[in-house]
């Protein structure tokens, strides 16, 4: 069973195989979503909202992104592991990104680190990749920037936001990185975006048209006390146990059948 690279997800980009990925915070889900089949494993910022308690991701430290994920790789054999940089952990400056990399990377025992933000991120990117570390770029609703944005809104439904999210995805690629999370956005435009780009694109909330679809684990299980987003579906409706509900995922990823219509945007 050999483990998933950046090789890898390129390959399957270019074979129009759909890349499953899915969040997990600990030993024992990283163990049972990696042996469900999942290709890529998000230790994700996330986890303030689910682990945590928070009604935002804001409160997350990068330390507590090491933790999480410094458990969740003790339990992994062959998924790929990405750890977020947490609000704050990378935004003043290009050092402060590059260190904090590093963090996630050497503690948290990452194969590669998330950051959220556009065009304005591109020089960050850069700096990271060029220096060794593959970089996950996430645009269109960024949860991190949610009070900004004034809610968990829908991104680029008018013309001259659709616009600035092809250039803020054309311009990661250009910067290095090795692929990019579309949240939040209309699925024909996420479907303009992946055809545009020699990256694959990582869906939530963008539509069926992706290269691959990532979903917050307790939302797929249904187990996280406050109201999932429309894009999530309760896989452990249809299924007996845990494992088998994350298979379901996996199998309905590759085969297209998630996201439906129903939890895509217009």
């Amino acid at each position: 069973m050999k483990p998933v690279t950046v090789s890898t997800l390129s390959s399957m980009k270019a074979a129009g195989e759909k890349i499953a990925m899915l969040t997990a915070y600990d030993y024992s889900f990283g163990h049972l979503v990696d042996q469900s089949g999942v290709d890529v494993i998000l230790v994700g910022d996330s986890l303030g909202m689910v682990i945590q308690g928070h009604d935002t991701p804001v409160p997350v430290t990068v330390d507590d992104c090491a933790y999480h994920c410094r458990c969740v790789s003790r339990g992994v054999e062959r998924a790929m592991i990405i750890a977020d940089l947490p609000f704050g952990a990378y935004q003043a400056s290009i050092e402060q990104a590059w260190t904090n990399s590093v963090h996630l990377m050497q503690a948290g025992r990452a194969h590669m680190v998330k950051l959220e933000g556009g065009e304005l991120m591109a020089e960050t990117i850069d700096h990271i990749t060029s220096r060794g570390i593959p970089v996950c770029g996430h645009i269109g609703l960024t949860p991190q920037s949610v009070h900004q944005l004034g809610g968990f809104k829908v991104q680029g439904r008018e013309p001259d936001a659709a616009k600035r999210l092809k250039n803020d995805a054309a311009a990661q690629q250009e910067a290095g990185a090795s692929m990019i999370v579309l949240e939040a956005v209309p699925a024909s435009l996420a479907k303009d975006i992946s055809e545009s780009l020699d990256i694959p694109t990582i869906g939530i909330g963008a539509g069926v048209h992706c290269d691959g679809q990532v979903l917050v684990l307790q939302d797929m299980l249904g187990i996280y006390p406050k109201q999932s987003p429309k894009f999530s579906r309760n896989f452990m409706l249809d299924n007996d146990d845990i494992g088998a509900a994350i298979e379901d995922y996996v199998a309905s990823v590759k085969d297209s059948r998630f996201p439906a219509v129903e939890h895509s945007f217009k």
